[in-house]
């Protein structure tokens, strides 16, 4: 069973994947828009690896999402799909090429919401000039 798989948190019954914790794992190529059938997932941490492209949109529909650290890796792209994870209590998303961040104001209406370091003032990025850190 997937259950049992490095880096893998399922639900009790064992039916539902809660979380993966795949940081630092080597992991490259693009991350598949069937992340989006992971509709339980709570936690999804791919920090530190090689992925690269685009987030995809799927993301935003994973509704019980409330940890989300795809921090140092190599997406391109936007990012406003993350609009959507109203549940988000941390965002990490620091040390991409990402040239639109999601807007923020959802984020500060989250009383619940313990970290968002979305950028890093544009090392290494896409931008020509580095944005204004606010």
């Amino acid at each position: 069973s997937y259950c049992g798989w490095n880096g893998v948190v399922c639900d009790d019954d064992k039916e539902h994947v809660k979380g993966l914790h795949l940081a630092n794992n080597g992991l490259s190529g693009r991350l598949s828009e069937r992340i989006g059938d992971l509709t339980f997932i709570e936690v999804l941490d791919l920090s530190d690896n090689d992925i690269k492209g685009s987030i995809p949109t799927e993301i935003g529909q994973l509704s019980e999402l409330t940890y989300l650290r795809l921090s140092y890796n190599a997406f391109t792209g936007t990012a406003e799909c993350l609009e959507e994870l109203t549940k988000l209590q941390l965002l990490h998303l620091n040390s991409n090429r990402i040239t639109e961040m999601p807007n923020m104001t959802q984020f500060n209406k989250n009383e619940n919401m313990k970290s968002a370091f979305v950028t890093d003032c544009g090392v290494p990025s896409a931008f020509n000039e580095a944005p204004k850190c606010e």
